[in-house]
């Protein structure tokens, strides 16, 4: 009886082991979960803000105010009297600085009739920084039916525009890029 008293208690702690041992992959299983779902909802925020980089552009390059301001310039006339960028052989990166004009994004938005190249956080809970760079590639003829428009004495000015997002104090940042071509007269 007593020898049976044994195995049942060795039966019970093998059985106490093995529930002590799911419960601890359990919880592992779970970290790592919650690690991969705060790292999947940090890349959308700062891919959203590297979105919220190109707009800003987009939104000073079309803003009657500014450009009707004599003695402001928006990002893509800036990029124009700026430095070439050949994309075969410089980086463009969110990091290296080649003088390319820039733009910082912040959580107090865009207002009509100003540069927007103030520093500060887009979004104060996750401590968040948006940028964009604005770069002058290539004048070229213009394709498709704009050529018609203008005949010989207009020209496409292509522009890369890369906006963004980084956590502060963060490693990478998350970019995207676009490319803008720009109806213009035929430099001289």
């Amino acid at each position: 009886m007593k020898q049976q008293r044994g195995m049942v208690m060795v039966f019970a702690l093998v059985v106490l082991l093995a529930l002590t041992l799911l419960g601890v992959a359990a919880l592992g299983n779970s970290t790592l979960q919650h690690k991969m779902a705060v790292n999947s909802q940090q890349q959308s925020l700062l891919f959203n803000a590297a979105e919220a980089a190109l707009a800003g552009v987009m939104f000073e390059s079309e803003d009657e105010q500014l450009l009707a301001d004599n003695t402001l310039l928006d990002p893509i006339t800036e990029a124009r009297q700026g430095n070439i960028l050949d994309p075969v052989t410089q980086a463009f990166s969110c990091f290296v600085e080649q003088g390319f004009t820039g733009r910082t994004v912040t959580s107090s938005g865009f207002s009509t009739g100003a540069k927007h190249q103030f520093s500060g956080a887009q979004d104060s809970q996750n401590h968040m920084r948006s940028w964009s760079r604005t770069a002058f590639v290539r004048e070229q003829a213009c394709r498709g039916s704009s050529n018609v428009i203008g005949g010989s004495n207009i020209r496409c000015h292509v522009f890369m525009v890369r906006g963004c997002g980084q956590l502060i104090g963060g490693d990478y940042a998350v970019a995207n890029t676009m490319t803008v071509a720009v109806f213009a007269p035929v430099s001289q």
